[in-house]
């Protein structure tokens, strides 16, 4: 009998991952914005080399483990939304057996690692994670559905996420242009 908790962790796993390697990407380049607006020096008064690398790991590992389990939850939310519209499975065989693909997103993450000195890189290899995991999923769904409810499911989940992605685009457009409005003519 197979336990159907063995790779339960794997997601708090791959999320610890992708946080480290951005948040050891924000270190290396604050290190260097740091240096070139002089602000460098006056932290090395309080603080070892080291110790600030340390200490700014931590903070950006934890901002960006915030945002990456901020997205997991939000598109678990989507995808079971989704589910519950186009599925019709009521024994929840569907959600078991997509539970696999968590280990895409885990070896996602350890690509990461070899990425960790590029945002583009990193980005790169995040959303094609995301990607792959998106066609696995569907893949593994459409067992369980017919090609009408499996393309509504795609819909669903393509234009929830476009419009979501949207307005936070938008948001930050908004803040930019109002910042930049501020700031004194010359």
């Amino acid at each position: 009998m197979r336990n159907p908790y063995l790779f339960g962790y794997l997601p708090f796993l791959t999320i610890t991952l992708f946080s480290l390697t951005f948040g050891v990407f924000m270190v290396g380049t604050s290190i260097k914005l740091f240096g070139e607006i002089g602000l460098y020096a006056g932290m090395r008064e309080f603080l070892t080399d080291s110790q600030l690398r340390l200490f700014l790991l931590v903070i950006y590992s934890l901002a960006f483990f915030m945002i990456f389990s901020a997205l997991k939850l939000i598109a678990e939310t989507i995808h079971e939304t989704a589910m519950l519209f186009f599925s019709k499975d009521a024994v929840g065989e569907s959600y078991s057996e997509a539970k696999s693909g968590n280990l895409i997103y885990f070896f996602g993450a350890l690509a990461s690692v070899a990425g960790v000195q590029s945002i583009q890189v990193l980005l790169i290899i995040f959303l094609l994670t995301t990607f792959v995991y998106f066609v696995y999923m569907v893949f593994k769904l459409s067992k369980f559905m017919t090609l009408s409810r499996t393309v509504g499911l795609l819909f669903f989940e393509i234009i929830v996420w476009g419009t979501l992605l949207s307005v936070i685009i938008y948001i930050l457009l908004k803040l930019y242009n109002g910042i930049l409005a501020s700031l004194p003519v010359m």
